[in-house]
């Protein structure tokens, strides 16, 4: 039953003008024949109607065509021995051209269809002189303004249904890339802190015995490590129930903090040299908080694959671009083709801002991750 009712009001949607264009003119053409016309008067009356069958056929995207049709055939009308409007058949094609003009108008074209209506109320008016009075001026205002009054509220209805579905696919799309962005810093900080984590618990079970002072600094650093990871992700899945405000209040990781995220680095097991060039600006928010991400990645990546070796990071600020180079001296066998989910999120983030990678070995041995964003786009 379901399915006859889809595929019935599909029909409707696809041939519902000219089907209801077809009925309107099969009433028209009866009415003809039954005036009991010459042969002649007839067919001329018969072609008028079939013209105006088609002007209503292409009512939706032509409203115009109808509108002007109607008063071009009264006047043609006229010269036949019963007038076309005295045809009754003929009341319904304009009240359906003056709805038309209403509902499918909008802008010139609105004020056109108006002006038309305008016309064809003179014209209805004046094609019977008896009508011309107080009274047929309020019967022809009132016939011809209700079915204008009715489209300009169904178009208002449909443009405001058309905006909400515009706003609700632009909410979810939103949404969806909020929901990816979260999943990219998730995965950011949990990966970073898991290798911490990892790499402290396996040096300090190797010392525990022997040297259990150097054992429990590594205890130290996974509870701290630990805590940092937990209060990120707290901050990271409360943007999904905060307020904008509590959001801005929330402390936000950025190159700032990068003393910080070195020093968890390096108790890690992984030296790391900072060398920072240029004179220091303030970034964009987000231009900030994707450096810090970047930065982030290539060490635990540097931390997980590169064995044991030396890490350089270096942060240059220009005027118009921020450049960040992450290295290593490693032996690790990863071949920086961005596979995994760490380096597809760096990139990511860098595309956004419409920047430039580079990763890959270098010659002198190692891995180098090599990123470029500009910031005079971005503060435009």
């Amino acid at each position: 039953m379901l399915g006859m009712r889809a595929q019935f009001g599909e029909f409707i949607g696809r041939f519902g003008d000219a089907v209801l264009a077809a009925a309107l003119t099969a009433v028209a053409l009866l009415q003809v024949i039954a005036l009991g016309l010459g042969t002649g008067e007839t067919l001329a009356a018969a072609g008028m109607f079939l013209v105006l069958g088609v002007a209503a056929s292409v009512r939706v995207r032509f409203p115009e065509a109808l509108l002007l049709a109607l008063p071009a055939l009264m006047v043609v009308g006229i010269l036949l021995p019963k007038r076309l409007g005295d045809i009754e058949s003929i009341g319904l094609f304009l009240l359906l051209a003056v709805y038309s003009g209403a509902a499918h108008t909008s802008g010139r074209r609105m004020v056109f269809a108006a002006s038309m209506t305008i016309v064809l109320f003179l014209a209805s008016l004046l094609g019977d002189p008896e009508s011309v009075n107080v009274s047929g001026v309020i019967f022809f205002g009132l016939a011809l303004g209700a079915p204008w009054l009715a489209g300009r509220v169904v178009r208002r209805r449909r443009v405001n249904e058309r905006r909400l579905e515009q706003e609700k696919a632009a909410a979810e799309a939103a949404i969806a890339e909020e929901r990816s962005r979260i999943a990219r810093e998730l995965h950011d900080a949990v990966a970073h802190a898991i290798s911490v984590i990892v790499l402290q618990a396996r040096a300090g079970r190797k010392v525990l015995a022997s040297r259990p002072e150097e054992s429990r600094s590594s205890f130290d650093t996974i509870e701290r490590t630990g805590t940092d990871a937990l209060e990120e992700m707290r901050r990271l899945l409360g943007m999904l129930r905060s307020s904008d405000d509590d959001l801005a209040l929330a402390p936000q990781p950025s190159l700032a903090r990068l003393d910080e995220l070195v020093d968890q680095v390096r108790q890690a097991g992984l030296p790391v040299q900072v060398d920072i060039e240029g004179a220091r600006v303030e970034l964009p928010p987000g231009i900030d908080l994707s450096a810090y991400r970047i930065v982030q990645e290539a060490l635990t990546n540097a931390l997980k694959h590169a064995g044991p070796a030396r890490a350089r990071v270096l942060v240059r600020y220009d005027a118009h671009e921020l450049t960040l180079e992450i290295t290593d001296d490693g032996w690790g066998d990863g071949d920086g083709s961005g596979t995994g989910h760490g380096l597809v999120g760096v990139r990511e983030r860098v595309e956004v801002f419409g920047g430039e990678l580079e990763t890959g070995h270098r010659e002198e041995g190692g891995f180098a991750v090599r990123v470029r964003l500009p910031l005079s786009i971005t503060r435009a």
